[in-house]
């Protein structure tokens, strides 16, 4: 079964945190709340997230620092972020974006179905990119304890396993391309780096299999 990815809303206004909770709902995932730059870092210490929706202008700390605090810590620095801005976004803003490397930028009032379907995209890589860490535990564990025939078929399973993940990411890929029309480059770079961590458990699995008798 599919542990639930969490995702974080961070807005200083509650109105705000409740259209973002209404948008996203039916995916069924963990919404979590955070009313602060200060009080997203706070979660960010001891949670996993899929994506982090930040919105650009809030007292305090605003969503530019809060990400560049975020991009900083080796633990959060891949959580892929998207702002939100009720502001027109001028050439400053995209700057100091994207130099905090954040993913993507929504504008106020935002379109429910284009949020949700890029959240859904982030989602389903965070899930995928967490399956293939619990394959090669797995593998890790299993071979340390599995020698001769029973390795034999434990590898044999991996590949098979493999095998469906890689069409999960075929169908992810032809989403994209659907949806984006293949110009949403952040979501095309992201399903890159998850094909190219999935070669390397591939290439691991058919070393371990052996050659054909």
């Amino acid at each position: 079964m599919t542990q639930k990815a969490n995702i974080l809303l961070v807005d200083d206004r509650d109105e705000n945190l409740i259209a973002l909770e209404a948008a996203l709902t039916s995916l069924d995932q963990n919404l979590i709340r955070a009313g602060s730059g200060e009080e997203a870092l706070k979660h960010l210490l001891g949670t996993d997230f899929a994506v982090i929706l930040l919105d650009v202008v809030m007292p305090g700390m605003d969503g530019f620092e809060t990400a560049a605090h975020i991009k900083q810590r080796e633990k959060t620095k891949d959580v892929p972020i998207i702002f939100l801005t009720a502001q027109e976004i001028d050439r400053h803003q995209v700057f100091r974006g994207y130099a905090s490397r954040a993913v993507d930028f929504l504008l106020k009032p935002f379109d429910p179905w284009v949020l949700r379907s890029k959240v859904e995209v982030f989602v389903e890589l965070h899930q995928l990119k967490a399956q293939m860490r619990e394959q090669a535990r797995t593998l890790q564990r299993d071979l340390g304890q599995e020698t001769g025939e029973p390795g034999k078929v434990l590898a044999e399973q991996l590949a098979q396993r493999s095998g469906q993940v890689q069409e999960e990411l075929a169908e992810l890929r032809r989403h994209i391309v659907d949806a984006y029309q293949d110009t949403d480059q952040p979501l095309v770079d992201g399903v890159r780096r998850v094909d190219r961590a999935f070669s390397r458990l591939s290439t691991l699995i058919d070393t371990l299999h052996g050659p054909e008798d």
